[in-house]
C-alpha cells in the first residue's frame, strides 16, 4: 500500500493534489508544530494585479500544534470570499464552483484550522477531481517518535509497504531508516507540467487549486499527473 503523510494546507496548489492522487491512503499531519508564514493558512491566487497571498489570520505564535490553531474571528471569510470573487467571476467555470466557495465562506463558521483545511482538501478532492484515495489522521494513532522516526512509526501502524514523498523531504527524511523497516521511499515530482489557459497572465504554475478549477472546470483532471507515472 503507498501511503503519503503531508501537513494540511490553506487552498493548496495542485502539487498537493497530485500526491493524494497517487497513494491509496493519504494522512494529514497536523499534530506538527504550527510554523507562520508558511502554507497551513495562506496560498496564493492569481489576480488582475499579478499573483497575491490569501492569509487566514492566525496570529503569530508558534507554540502550538497545527491541530490546535483556533480561528477566533470570521471577519475573513467574507473579504476571502470577495477577493476570490472579484478575481475570478470572469473565469469560464467560476459559477461551477461558486457555490461550494459560497457555503465555506458564508454558510460555515470556521473555529479551527486543521479542520478547515482538511474540509476544503477532501472536497476538492472527491467531488471536483474525482480522486478515490482514503483519508485519515495523524492524531488517530497515539505517536510517539519524532523526525523520520515518526514518520516510519506511522506508516507501519497503518501497514504502508511505499511511502510517497514530496521533493523537499529529502532536506529532512533519513532514508536508511526506511530502508530498514522495508519500506520502499518514493519522491514525487513536479516538473513537465502542462500549461492551460489562465485569465491573469503571465502564467503561473504555483497557486492556488482554485485557479485551475475556474480556468479549466470539469477538465482540470487532465493537467494533474494522476494515473501518470510522475515519481523520481
Amino acid at each position: 500500500m503507498r501511503v503519503a503523510i503531508l501537513q494540511s494546507n490553506y487552498l493548496p496548489w495542485k502539487g498537493y493534489f497530485d500526491i493524494i492522487a497517487s497513494v491509496d491512503l493519504f494522512i494529514f499531519h497536523d499534530d506538527l508544530q504550527y510554523t507562520k508564514n508558511d502554507w497551513r493558512n495562506r496560498n496564493k491566487i492569481k489576480t488582475y494585479n499579478g499573483t497575491k497571498w490569501i492569509t487566514v489570520p492566525c496570529g503569530t505564535s508558534e507554540r502550538r500544534l497545527i491541530c490546535d490553531v483556533k480561528l477566533t474571528n470570521s471577519d475573513w471569510q467574507i473579504k476571502h470570499w470577495n477577493f476570490i470573487k472579484i478575481n475570478y467571476k470572469n473565469a469560464p467555470y467560476f459559477n461551477l464552483y461558486s457555490n461550494f466557495f459560497e457555503e465555506i465562506y458564508l454558510k460555515k463558521s470556521w473555529c479551527n484550522l486543521s479542520n478547515l483545511n482538511q474540509y476544503i482538501i477532501k472536497k476538492i478532492s472527491k467531488n471536483f477531481l474525482f480522486i478515490k484515495t482514503k483519508f485519515s489522521d495523524s492524531r488517530k494513532h497515539s505517536l510517539k517518535k519524532t523526525k523520520s522516526d515518526r514518520v516510519v512509526e506511522l506508516l507501519k501502524k497503518v501497514g504502508a509497504t511505499t511511502y510517497l514523498s514530496g521533493p523537499s523531504g529529502k532536506n529532512y527524511l533519513d532514508e536508511k531508516i526506511f530502508f530498514e523497516e522495508g519500506i520502499e521511499l518514493e519522491w514525487m515530482s513536479y516538473d513537465g507540467y502542462p500549461i492551460y489557459s489562465q485569465i491573469h497572465q503571465p502564467f503561473e504554475h504555483n497557486v492556488s487549486i482554485i485557479d485551475l478549477l475556474f480556468n479549466t472546470g470539469p477538465n482540470a483532471r487532465e493537467y494533474l499527473f494522476v494515473n501518470k507515472k510522475n515519481l523520481l
